[in-house]
């Protein structure tokens, strides 16, 4: 394992996860339920940074690495499905809508594990439909961590619409990488 920069950011992701959940945990005269959100909010935001960061700093320092490349992605899962189990669990989000993510989730990381194992992985490499869906979905889970209007916007209603918009662009991006997918596919 080649503890760089990037993969140390990698980790601070994935410790950063107990920190996340920890704080809505907590009881309302340890932590008040503005605190929790703004905690909670801030700790989602600093995993979402060094997401960036950690991929930009491998490139930028040619650190890019097998292990890199494997565990960036885990913790960007990780932390995105604690954070829609919690908005779940807080009333915040619909449980089909963090299902059909989750699911979707789990789904595209088999297929690329399976594509990679038989030497195809680059027809299943992150695309900018990925991306957009990514961008909505982060914006969406921080405007619902949030959930306090800010500058006389309505927090849950925004976030609420944008995670339906990432919700189908979930089921969007899941068909066009099992579309890429689909000449492998079948051949089983």
């Amino acid at each position: 394992m080649n503890l760089n920069i990037p993969n140390l950011l990698t980790w601070l992701r994935i410790l950063l996860i107990p920190v996340f959940v920890t704080a809505f945990y907590l009881s309302d005269s340890t932590l008040s339920p503005h605190l929790k959100n703004l905690v909670a909010t801030g700790v989602f935001i600093l995993a979402a940074v060094t997401d960036w960061l950690d991929g930009y700093l491998a490139r930028k320092w040619n650190q890019t690495s097998a292990f890199g490349a494997f565990l960036d992605p885990v913790a960007d899962k990780l932390m995105v499905a604690a954070a829609l189990i919690l908005l779940v669990k807080l009333g915040r989000a619909d449980a089909v809508i963090a299902f059909i993510i989750i699911g979707r989730e789990i789904t595209i990381s088999a297929l690329r594990e399976w594509m990679a194992k038989i030497g195809s992985s680059k027809s299943v490499a992150v695309s900018m439909l990925g991306k957009i869906k990514t961008t909505f979905q982060m914006l969406a889970i921080t405007l619902l961590l949030y959930h306090e209007n800010w500058s006389g916007m309505d927090t849950q209603m925004v976030g609420s619409v944008l995670l339906y918009m990432a919700a189908l662009l979930t089921l969007w991006s899941m068909g066009y990488y099992l579309m890429l997918a689909k000449q492998q596919l079948e051949k089983i």
